[in-house]
């Protein structure tokens, strides 16, 4: 389809993830992609990507977002203080300059990337996407903030917007290789927390799947079936890579050995369901659980 008749879809956030989805996008859409320099221009160029310079810590610097693009894809994640997220208030503001500018559009559907955090500690339950969400930790506290006004903004503007909330991401460049080198220790099975995960792959292709078929403010649990603690977790990763399991300590001892973001994962147990991702954005995972998706990696440059 020549370029003149794609829709086209603005990227908010053009990390490993987003970069992992644009060969989807660029059949269908495109592709542009909010970038703060040149150097990072340059990589979204190589990537099929057209840049467009601003900051979404500089307001000013946002206004030709205006009518920019037919749909969105906010992958950009909160400043590291605060309860709020003004990035996500700024990003917004911006794309709904339509009102002064009478011949501009207003994005159809936006897509957020947020975290299963967001619920806190649910004590090894399982849970949807029904389930109230009670954030612990200031990282999870902006999130919530973002999600808020994201929903709220769509309903105001009648646009499609589509919550999805991702574990714990892992692909070949992303697993606990230095902790599992180092010999950082795990909680014992008795004490650990159930935690869950997604390949960084089949999240792409859940966000592309998102941009098709997520429904109208609608929460998507965006995780594998895995059904795994943490410290297994671990040790799954170590037998693949022929490493040694991480020695096991309570809970007690790990509140005096391990770093507080360790530890804010740790505190925090919870089961997702994906049955509602499965049947309404018609997913079928390359990667069904952690086992494959571990298995899948190959070792012999590692």
């Amino acid at each position: 389809m020549n370029n003149l008749y794609k829709k086209t879809i603005l990227i908010v956030g053009c990390g490993d993830i987003a970069l992992r989805t644009v060969p989807l996008l660029r059949k269908h859409y495109r592709v542009l992609g909010l970038c703060r320099n040149q150097e990072n221009a340059r990589q979204l160029r190589a990537h099929g990507i057209i840049p467009i310079f601003g900051d979404l810590d500089s307001p000013k610097s946002l206004e030709k977002l205006a009518g920019i693009a037919h749909m969105v894809l906010h992958l950009a994640p909160p400043p590291n203080q605060g309860l709020r997220d003004p990035r996500t208030l700024h990003l917004l503001s911006a794309l709904s300059k339509h009102t002064q500018i009478q011949s501009t559009i207003l994005p159809q559907r936006l897509i957020y990337i947020s975290t299963s955090g967001v619920y806190g500690n649910c004590h090894g339950r399982l849970i949807d996407e029904t389930v109230a969400i009670h954030p612990e930790n200031d990282r999870a506290i902006r999130r919530a903030d973002a999600e808020k006004q994201i929903r709220d903004w769509g309903i105001r503007n009648h646009a499609t917007v589509s919550i999805l909330r991702v574990p714990g991401i892992y692909a070949a460049d992303r697993l606990p290789l230095t902790r599992l080198r180092d010999g950082h220790p795990a909680i014992i099975d008795a004490d650990d927390s159930y935690t869950n995960h997604i390949h960084a792959n089949d999240l792409a292709r859940i966000i592309y799947a998102a941009l098709r078929f997520g429904k109208p403010n609608r929460i998507y649990h965006t995780c594998d079936d895995s059904n795994v603690k943490m410290g297994a977790y671990f040790d799954i990763v170590a037998d693949r890579f022929n490493l040694p399991r991480p020695p096991r300590i309570t809970r007690t001892e790990a509140q005096r050995q391990l770093s507080p973001g360790m530890l804010s994962f740790i505190n925090e147990s919870r089961k997702l369901t994906n049955a509602r991702m499965k049947k309404e954005l018609h997913v079928k995972l390359r990667y069904p659980t952690v086992h494959e998706g571990v298995q899948a990696v190959q070792i012999n440059n590692r």
